[in-house]
């Protein structure tokens, strides 16, 4: 049996469909599973935020080992660094090995996937809710006429 359902509510849709057509401005823009799509726009990354007085720099360091190269993001008003990784399990378990033994306090660590709304920004360079004022403009020209 196949369901069509259309929503905006994307949470809403990567709970209850097994396959999505991402639809921007009436074209078809991506169709598949929802962690096919989510791992077109990066897959898993690790996150960690250090504790207040933490030392941020060795957080960036023990994440940046597990990134493979790639890039290590930091945000010093949050506390927060994060990157992607290829094998989340390994990766989480290696920083939180690396974190303790280094006896460097954090606040959290996890491991997080995109999200589908992440998905769409991506591939469509704005928010499933953002506005486009053209449209709205001449949709009110055409009401008016």
């Amino acid at each position: 049996t196949t369901v069509l359902l259309t929503t905006q509510y994307l949470d809403e849709a990567d709970r209850l469909a097994s396959h999505i057509t991402v639809i921007d401005r009436g074209r078809a823009i991506a169709d598949d599973t929802p962690d096919a799509l989510k791992n077109r726009v990066g897959g898993d990354r690790i996150e960690v935020v250090a504790a207040d007085g933490g030392d941020l720099a060795a957080v960036a360091k023990a994440v940046g080992r597990v990134a493979g190269g790639g890039l290590v993001l930091s945000d010093d008003t949050t506390r927060r660094v994060h990157a992607q990784v290829a094998d989340r399990v390994a990766a989480l378990t290696e920083v939180a090995r690396s974190l303790q033994d280094d006896g460097i306090a954090v606040e959290d660590i996890g491991l997080r996937r995109p999200s589908l709304d992440d998905v769409f920004l991506r591939l469509t360079g704005h928010g499933a809710d953002a506005h486009d004022p053209e449209q709205h403009q001449d949709a009110r020209e055409v009401a008016a006429a």
